[in-house]
Formats: structure tokens, C-alpha cells, sequence
């Protein structure tokens, strides 16, 4: 069994920064490892949808961002660890939000919500101005 636990969340003030963590626990049950897993961060405001923030290749070679959160976030992994984070810099307002990670098992980074296998239970971001 599979578990996402996300951390790093809090309040923090416009133009501040947090850096999320997501660590992979656990097998598949083909026994799929974090390694095979495209891994993406994805957020939810009250109301809205579930949108993609980043977004990871399997060895970390290719990244995806929204246009957004381009130049203020960024995606890494940790193979090793089976841990990926989520730089943010530059915090917004708008930048509020639940946020999620999730693991793929498809190689493009490109993928929406509906293609990630796996998900964290969240964990909470929230930018004062």
C-alpha cells in the first residue's frame, strides 16, 4: 500500500517562502517504486478546482509549471529518499490554498489530475497580505 504524506504547510506572509515535502511510502502492488513514478504538487481553493502547480519526471530531467507559479516555484526529487519538494518563493495571496502531491505512473509531466494514481491527504498553504 501506497501513502503520500505531505508537510511544510503553514501561514506566512506575502513575499515569504515554504518549501513542501512529500515523502513516498510503501509498494505498489507490482511493486512499482517512487523511481517509476512521475510526481506532481496540485492545490485547491475553496470553490475551485484541483489544478496542477509542477510537476516532476521520473529522474527529475523534465519539469512542468503553471504559468503562475513560473520563476517563484520549483519542483525537485529526491530518488534516494523517495521524497519530492515543492520550493515556493515569492508567496502571494492567491497562492492560498490546500496543496496536494500525487504520483503517476505515466512518463509525461504534462498529465492531469485524472492520471495520477496516488494522492497525499494535503496539507495547507496560506499567504496573508
Amino acid at each position: 500500500q501506497v501513502q503520500l504524506v505531505e508537510s511544510g504547510g503553514g501561514l506566512v506572509q506575502a513575499g515569504g517562502s515554504l518549501r513542501l515535502s512529500c515523502a513516498f511510502a510503501g509498494r505498489t502492488s507490482n511493486g512499482r517504486i517512487f523511481s517509476r513514478y512521475t510526481m506532481g504538487w496540485f492545490r485547491q481553493a475553496p470553490g475551485k478546482e484541483r489544478d496542477v502547480v509542477a510537476a516532476i519526471s521520473w529522474i527529475g530531467d523534465v519539469t512542468y509549471y503553471t504559468d503562475s507559479v513560473k520563476g517563484r516555484f520549483t519542483i525537485s526529487r529526491d530518488n534516494a529518499k523517495n521524497t519530492v519538494y515543492l520550493q515556493m518563493n515569492s508567496l502571494k495571496p492567491e497562492d492560498t490554498a490546500v496543496y496536494y502531491c500525487a504520483a503517476s505512473p505515466k512518463i509525461g509531466v504534462h498529465g492531469g489530475p485524472g492520471e495520477y494514481e496516488y494522492w497525499g491527504q494535503g496539507t495547507q498553504v496560506t499567504v496573508s497580505s
